[in-house]
């Protein structure tokens, strides 16, 4: 995950999925807080998303695929299966927060079939305000 946000630390508000220290996530999954599917191509990692269980929803973050891998539908595959994932689990939407200003990520979500339902601001780990925008899939 760390290699796939690299770039975001380039942006005007760095990502804190940069800083995120590995404990939180050891401590996440450990604590059942939080899930995480991996996509191995060869037994090496190449692609990640977080996900936690709500009511009716899944929620997840940090969909990250590594560079040398993108664009080739594997962002659309991790997500096809989370949604598989969640109908297993008797959940009827799968929701996410975006950037507001990383359209190609907006777009890929509205490709299929996510939707802009909300606008706001975040104050991120760092103490950085971001827009964001949460989307969400109803199936």
């Amino acid at each position: 995950m760390g290699e796939a946000f690299k770039e975001y630390g380039k942006l005007e508000v760095p990502s804190s999925a940069i800083t995120e220290p590995i404990e939180v996530l050891t401590e996440n999954f450990k604590n059942g807080s939080e899930k995480f599917a991996v996509c191995l191509i060869e037994e090496v990692p190449i692609a990640s998303v977080r996900f936690t269980e709500k009511s009716k929803t899944l929620y997840f973050s940090r969909l990250s695929v590594l560079p040398a891998y993108r664009e080739q539908g594997i962002a659309r595959y991790m997500l096809q299966w989370l949604e598989n994932y969640a109908k297993q689990l008797g959940k009827n939407k799968m929701e996410c927060k975006v950037r507001m200003s990383l359209a190609g990520n907006i777009r890929l979500y509205q490709a299929i079939g996510f939707h802009l339902v909300e606008e706001g601001k975040v104050i991120n780990p760092n103490g950085h305000t971001v827009k964001t925008g949460v989307m969400e899939k109803v199936f």
